[in-house]
């Protein structure tokens, strides 16, 4: 398990936050506990991939309100709820809020396992993601106008000659606009610019 990756705990019962941290140490997990909402809100959690395994019953804010603090910070942490009273209307609204699962107490030691590994592969994943957002939005915004404009168009599957007649210029200027566009986004075809407009929400003009 890659270094950088961390399960948090939150869990108010101190054996279980001991058991449950031994269990994934075991299994290579780098493991911080806390026993409150409050403790984990002042730690700083690095933008990284992990997973966070949560009580619904905490003294102070309930997990769901804990849920509903990290959502509001933007720390996108899936979260594995654990319950030894949850019932069905709780475990909805934690499901809605973007909760990984909903376990009860006591947890299957394998399964608790198994979902902590799903949680962490779809948040690199999602990680990743974002990444190549945030990179494929830095490109755009070297683009001119007119470089932006051209790949709208390129990107409806317009030919240089049809860009042109609708910019109003040549079909020769077109293709110098095309082509600066296309290096600064960092691709070879239409297909991979395709991709990557539709990945990053760029929609097309009709």
């Amino acid at each position: 398990m890659p270094d950088d990756v961390i399960v948090y705990i939150v869990d108010d019962d101190h054996s279980v936050r001991k058991a449950t941290s031994r269990l994934l140490k075991t299994a290579g997990f780098k493991v911080l506990a806390f026993e409150s909402a409050a403790e984990l809100l002042g730690y700083p959690m690095p933008e990284s991939a992990g997973c966070l395994i949560l009580d619904y019953q905490l003294p102070g804010r309930n997990g769901i309100e804990l849920q509903k603090d990290l959502i509001a910070a933007g720390i996108a942490l899936p979260v594995v709820f654990l319950s030894g009273k949850g019932d069905i209307p709780i475990s909805v609204t934690a499901m809605k809020q973007g909760a990984v699962d909903f376990l009860p107490k006591p947890v299957d030691d394998q399964l608790l396992l198994d979902t902590v590994r799903q949680a962490i592969a779809a948040h690199r994943l999602e990680l990743i993601r974002i990444s190549d957002l945030k990179e494929f939005e830095r490109k755009l915004s070297f683009l001119t106008r007119r470089e932006h404009e051209v790949l709208l168009l390129v990107i409806e599957g317009l030919l240089n000659k049809q860009i042109a007649a609708r910019l109003g210029v040549t079909e020769a200027t077109i293709k110098v606009h095309r082509g600066r566009m296309m290096e600064k986004i960092g691709v070879d075809s239409v297909a991979e610019l395709v991709r990557l407009c539709e990945r990053g929400c760029i929609a097309r003009t009709s």
